[in-house]
């Protein structure tokens, strides 16, 4: 597999994987914007030449947008392996690109967000263990931060306080995300018209730069809905299954 690496000067024209590939998409093109304002601040995104759901997304973790700890470490937004690339070694390839350029900048390791068991859209712990991550942090709803070190003695990445234990002082359901997910450009609006129309409340409040993703009252905030202050899921939804959920 032949692998590219994502910049500004080729932005545009790159099918980015995770979206559909009209660059006029809501999706798409709100995905590249967000994009475009991170490589200055070090993010690489490396994918398969070929279109389809094979690329590794990480940046400094001083500059990700999640509320962690971690100096000097390299945090990986997403590294998403999936469809017919699955079992060809493919999701290896781009950890280990991963590792090799994160020692040639001289960071102390990597970390990512996981669960102790899959779920959607955060990286799969046996995969995970295997590559010889272990367990950094723990937050109350289960998201953990596992870490990989380069070196023994290496500091442990931890969550911020405010992220420890996620729980919001408002009734309703109130989703946090950001533009990092393409979905959400399309999703989020749909989800709003739903409560809307079926008289729930609903507040989607859209983290729009580091300082409040780095203080956000979730360990994940590309995705974290709440109801009644208490977290519920970091899966993205339809309306129906927003209102599958809402009913019961």
């Amino acid at each position: 597999m032949e692998y590219i690496r994502v910049t500004k000067d080729n932005l545009e024209k790159e099918h980015i994987c995770c979206a559909i590939s009209n660059n006029k998409d809501v999706q798409v093109s709100s995905k590249k914007a967000w994009l475009a304002d991170r490589f200055d601040e070090g993010l690489v995104f490396l994918k398969s030449v070929e279109r389809g759901k094979c690329f590794i997304e990480y940046i400094p973790a001083e500059n990700a947008w999640i509320p962690i700890e971690a100096d000097g470490y390299m945090y990986i937004d997403c590294l998403w392996v999936s469809g017919s690339f699955k079992g060809h070694g493919y999701a290896t390839d781009l950890l280990n690109a991963c590792i090799e350029d994160s020692k040639e900048k001289g960071k102390k390791g990597l970390c990512i967000l996981c669960a102790t068991k899959k779920k959607p859209f955060l990286a799969d712990p046996k995969f995970l263990k295997y590559k010889g991550f272990i367990v950094g942090d723990e937050a109350d709803n289960g998201i953990q931060l596992w870490y990989l070190p380069f070196e023994d003695g290496a500091d442990i990445p931890s969550f911020r306080e405010c992220a420890k234990h996620p729980q919001i002082d408002e009734g309703g359901y109130v989703l946090y995300y950001t533009s990092q997910c393409p979905f959400n450009a399309k999703y989020v609006p749909i989800l709003e018209q739903a409560a809307e129309e079926k008289g729930i409340l609903f507040r989607a409040i859209h983290i729009e730069n580091r300082d409040e993703a780095q203080n956000a009252p979730t360990p994940i905030t590309n995705y974290a809905l709440f109801h009644d202050g208490e977290y519920v899921t970091n899966e993205q939804m339809s309306d129906k299954k927003f209102l599958k959920l809402v009913n019961g």
